[in-house]
């Protein structure tokens, strides 16, 4: 008997293997950062359905189906339907953003796609914030559990936008039955990120506050977004932490850095930061400080129970972290030309760490020509 026509076997074969059964997930903030890398992983899923992506211009993802819209705009709930999962990453924590907008944006934003995934019958958002949630303080627990108490304050960059969107996302559920939340907390973010913490690693010492207790764990965004696909099928829910296995600590740091330390008495260096940031020479407020003072390493344990690994070490994350910040100057969380660094240098090992030297020198220049 003569083999059936190729276009037949293709029609039977159609026929007995259906579309993939798995979520119709949306994500915003999907044209960059970490928003375009869980796009274009979800869309080369067999466990995904299809992926619709939200952004305020066209990504790069050819698979998924764009809408161009702010996700403060309603009319997201429009876009939204048909969708199971929201993965909602359309986040402004750059150091350069003005706070009152960055915060307008980041909290409106949230807001927004909470409500809209509500009316549009989606039933579960995946929210991204940060471990620094639970805050740095001397006291914290090696590691801090999933459940651990969120003690951080509105002082250092963006903290104050991720605890009110952890606020929103506890309410939800209330205020929208049938609505599942789940929040993402991502230990210090490497990969293409610029924080005040990946900065620290950019200065020419590493500052060490005197009687401090550094505890220093990564997380890379591929490992994040492994993470966050955990989160969208449904593996693991709740609140989870995600980081690579363990911490090192600030001596194991400097050794495989290179970059040698600066000790500073707690009053120096919390008081210059403050008066640097208070007269706009930094992005960094004194805050910053207290996440390269004291641990808030987390265990990850939720993940972990759920077959979730970590594909990168603390070791492997921080080797990256340093090719990329390779040639750049940074002091007291301010990026320097070469020239300006070098100044700094010269000045003395202090003002090369807080950077006083150049750039209040600066500052009193630009008022001279006023």
């Amino acid at each position: 008997m003569s083999s059936p026509d190729p276009q037949v076997r293709a029609a039977r074969n159609h026929s007995t293997n259906p579309a993939p059964r798995g979520p119709v997930v949306a994500v915003t903030g999907a044209a960059t950062g970490i928003g375009a890398l869980l796009t274009e992983r979800l869309a080369a899923s067999e466990e995904i359905k299809q992926v619709i992506a939200i952004d305020e211009r066209r990504g790069e993802c050819a698979a998924a189906q764009w809408h161009i819209l702010d996700v403060r705009d309603p009319a997201i709930a429009e876009k939204l339907r048909g969708a199971d999962v929201v993965v909602h990453l359309a986040l402004d924590l750059d150091l350069e953003t003005d706070g009152a907008a960055r915060t307008a944006y980041n909290v409106r934003g949230t807001q927004t796609v909470l409500t809209a995934a509500a009316a549009a019958g989606v039933h579960r958002v995946v929210l991204c914030t940060s471990a620094m949630v639970y805050g740095a303080l001397p006291d914290n627990e090696l590691p801090l559990a999933e459940d651990a108490e969120l003690r951080a304050t509105a002082e250092a960059t963006g903290v104050g936008d991720l605890l009110e969107i952890e606020r929103l996302a506890r309410r939800a559920p209330r205020a929208h039955p049938g609505l599942n939340v789940t929040v993402v907390r991502p230990a210090v973010l490497i990969g293409g990120t610029d924080t005040a913490l990946t900065r620290y690693f950019e200065s020419p010492r590493l500052l060490v506050v005197a009687g401090s207790r550094p505890a220093w764990q990564f997380c890379h965004v591929e490992d994040l977004c492994s993470a966050l696909e955990y989160a969208v099928l449904e593996k693991v829910e709740g609140e989870l932490a995600v980081g690579c296995d363990g911490w090192l600590e600030q001596e194991e740091v400097e050794e495989l850095s290179g970059i040698r330390r600066m000790e500073l008495p707690s009053a120096v260096a919390l008081g210059a930061a403050a008066r640097l940031h208070r007269i706009g020479l930094t992005p960094s407020p004194a805050g910053d400080l207290a996440y390269t003072m004291y641990p808030w390493v987390v265990s990850g344990s939720r993940l972990h129970d759920a077959g979730w690994r970590p594909q990168w070490s603390n070791e492997e994350v921080l080797a990256e972290l340093l090719g990329e910040v390779a040639g750049r100057h940074t002091v007291a969380g301010r990026r320097l030309g070469r020239k300006d660094a070098t100044a700094a240098g010269a000045a003395g090992a202090t003002v090369a760490l807080l950077g006083t030297a150049a750039l209040v020198r600066r500052a009193r220049k630009a008022r001279r020509r006023i």
